[in-house]
């Protein structure tokens, strides 16, 4: 194979390969944490209290995704659009209006939260002497709020470097907060662990985002009501997206509760974590980097197009073969990472791959929407497919038990990648290239072929057809990463790695 990059082409992949090997790495360090904590946690609290973990979490989100109104990704593209007019006085008063309207909604979800305790607690867990935790955990949206603020400047100035730091700091401080709490209070502790960390990382949003000098003027009230209305016009529908994508996890996790029991919602915790452990690597540098650059040329179809093929193309080929090999070790994945106790999981963990694999698929596609601000066909989107998996994980939890929550989560990403391409196809004319469409038929077949081996053949035989698919689709990878991006304008860790592979 020929390298067929040419120079804007190569300039493009390198910044999409850097920024991902920049949070990517900074991921790594913060998996590392993930894993010492949720092994400490699994071996305090066991399956059931996990599972009691995952439910606290999933309402803590929602209230978040409600109260925040949706202004951290809006604010990132108000932030991106005023940093590419090159208008410093516009985004002085852009990163103004969203810190203080984040302190505002902040404290409005904080009380709402509160208020409500009583009825999330009955409607959660069928019993109402939980309603004293909801109210403690009422404090970590404030929290949280307050530190979007912060988030959403440092991401549309592009300052990557920032953003890999605080995710490092927030898994270190929220490992050697969690286990102490965790280890004393036990499942007392697990609220006060949640608070505790969205504490921590505030103060780590705050202390970074204070180093991005901006030159507050006066704002008149015209200007601050103009920047309001565009923060929450867009952000509007990016809080119901997140209501529905976390109401959705929400109501999965209630169905396998009411259906299999709170450890069998643990079982289901555990195998989410596991499952986007490594696809988050490739999605969270996604969100971080490219949303932002695309952004600054949505209104040239043809450019948008060419970036969001070329994302794609690098995040197949990075997570690719990491799915696969996560297909394969399931097994010991969950025993090292979790505990014994949790090998029922295994099988939950192999479904949320191949959901994982799509879904890196789908994310490049869906930003086009985001970017173009075309806001009833991301509400319709998002809507199409939280009714997706709710009503596939209701009747395949109730038909194959817990592992039929990991099942609609594949099919809910079938589904939502064919909607999604009709309507990018719609917006900008997009299509996928000649070498996304080659890598297709490369990874899903060759995914495919390890799930069923691993479900159809003995453990060894099928381990073992696994780690040949693992090896050959990860040497593959990097002799196509190498063609696409010259080692010589790679970062110095990553030409050393790239110079010894190749």
């Amino acid at each position: 194979m020929k390298p067929r990059a040419n120079s804007e082409g190569e300039r493009s992949y390198t910044q999409i390969l850097k920024a991902t090997a920049l949070i990517g790495g900074s991921s790594v360090i913060t998996v590392l944490f993930a894993i010492i904590r949720n092994k400490a946690i699994a071996i305090l609290l066991g399956p059931a209290g996990v599972g009691l973990m995952g439910l606290y979490s999933s309402i803590a989100d929602i209230a978040y995704a409600i109260a925040g109104l949706g202004i951290q990704a809006s604010g990132v593209r108000q932030i991106a659009e005023a940093v590419g007019s090159g208008d410093a006085e516009r985004v002085a008063r852009t990163a103004t209006v969203l810190r203080r309207t984040s302190v505002v909604l902040g404290l409005l979800g904080a009380l709402l939260l509160a208020a409500l305790a009583l009825p999330v607690a009955n409607f959660t867990f069928g019993d109402h002497s939980y309603a004293a935790g909801i109210v403690l955990l009422s404090a970590s949206i404030l929290f949280r709020l307050l530190a979007d603020g912060q988030i959403a400047l440092i991401q549309g100035m592009r300052d990557i470097v920032s953003l890999a730091r605080i995710n490092v700091f927030g898994a270190f401080f929220s490992t050697v907060i969690s286990i102490p709490l965790i280890y004393v209070l036990g499942t007392s502790g697990i609220v006060v662990s949640l608070v505790a960390v969205a504490a921590a990382a505030l103060a780590t949003s705050w202390w970074y985002g204070r180093k991005i000098r901006i030159s507050v003027s006066a704002i008149s009230t015209l200007n601050v009501r103009r920047e309001v209305s565009a923060l929450l016009k867009l952000g509007a529908i990016f809080m119901i997206s997140g209501f529905l994508t976390l109401g959705a996890a929400y109501a999965v996790r209630i169905i396998v509760l009411k259906a299999e029991g709170i450890a069998a919602a643990g079982l289901y915790q555990a195998a989410w974590t596991l499952g986007g452990l490594y696809a988050g690597f490739i999605l969270q540098a996604m969100g971080t980097d490219f949303y932002p650059r695309l952004t600054a040329i949505a209104k040239n179809n043809a450019e948008c197009n060419r970036l969001v093929n070329e994302q794609a193309e690098i995040s197949i080929l990075l997570a690719g073969p990491g799915l696969i090999a996560t297909l394969t070790a399931a097994p010991l994945v969950v025993r090292v990472l979790y505990s014994p106790e949790f090998y029922d999981a295994v099988d939950l963990v192999r479904w949320i791959c191949l959901g994982m694999m799509l879904r890196i698929i789908s994310w490049p596609m869906g930003f086009i929407v985001l970017a173009k601000g075309a806001k009833a066909a991301f509400f319709w989107a998002e809507v199409a497919a939280t009714t997706a998996h709710i009503g596939l994980a209701w009747l395949m939890v109730e038909a194959f038990g817990t592992v039929g929550a990991g099942a609609a989560f594949f099919g809910l990403y079938i589904w939502h990648s064919l909607l999604i391409y009709i309507i990018v196809r719609r917006l900008s004319g997009f299509r996928w290239s000649d070498q996304n469409r080659r890598l297709g038929l490369i990874f899903f077949p060759a995914s495919a072929l390890v799930f069923g081996a691993l479900a159809l053949l003995p453990l060894w035989p099928a381990t073992v057809f696994g780690l040949l698919m693992t090896a050959l689709s990860g040497v593959y990878s990097l002799r196509v990463l190498t063609e696409l991006v010259p080692i010589a304008s790679l970062p110095a860790a990553l030409k050393g790695w790239f110079s010894r592979s190749a």
